[in-house]
């Protein structure tokens, strides 16, 4: 007899926690979700800085021996190599209004308009913007990557003239 009056409590058991299972993987599938996004996020923010990053230093490399391109300028040369090495994440509007190469004076750091041997170049990748993956951070402003290099430009061989800007 007790085991009559038990097996009906199973049944209406089941019937009341119906759907939770449903419910209870909604509440974890949306949290894990969002960690996963979020670490695809800031990898991808990671990649893209350190791509750009590795840009800008070969275009400071290419910059300091005075290498053009032909039928080029020094710096419409320098930023055809950043955006040859830059994967893909550069548009040619962003080489006209994100890459900067500025020169500076030696012992003053002051910034000057030559590109003689011995002055400072800095090329920079300014403002470029990664939009976020995630849904769940969407905000007004993505993410904003800067990347820098300098170093110092190298001596002219021999009787050779400094390449136009």
């Amino acid at each position: 007899m007790p085991n009559a009056i038990l097996s009906p409590l199973p049944a209406v058991r089941r019937r009341r926690q119906r759907g939770n299972a449903m419910l209870e993987t909604a509440m974890v599938i949306v949290p894990f979700f969002a960690i996963i996004l979020g670490i695809v996020d800031l990898s991808q923010a990671f990649f893209v800085r350190t791509t750009l990053q590795h840009a800008v230093r070969v275009g400071v490399r290419y910059a300091v021996t005075y290498q053009t391109k032909p039928g080029m300028c020094q710096d419409a040369s320098i930023k055809e190599v950043i955006r040859s090495n830059a994967m893909g994440f550069l548009k040619p509007a962003d080489i006209t209004n994100k890459v900067f190469i500025r020169y500076y004076k030696p012992d003053t750091l002051a910034a000057t308009a030559n590109n003689w041997p011995g002055n400072l170049v800095e090329v920079s990748i300014e403002n470029y913007q990664c939009a976020w993956i995630a849904p769940l951070w969407r905000t007004v402003s993505p993410m904003v990557v800067v990347a820098r290099a300098s170093d110092r430009m190298e001596g002219l061989a021999g009787g050779a003239s400094v390449p136009c800007r």
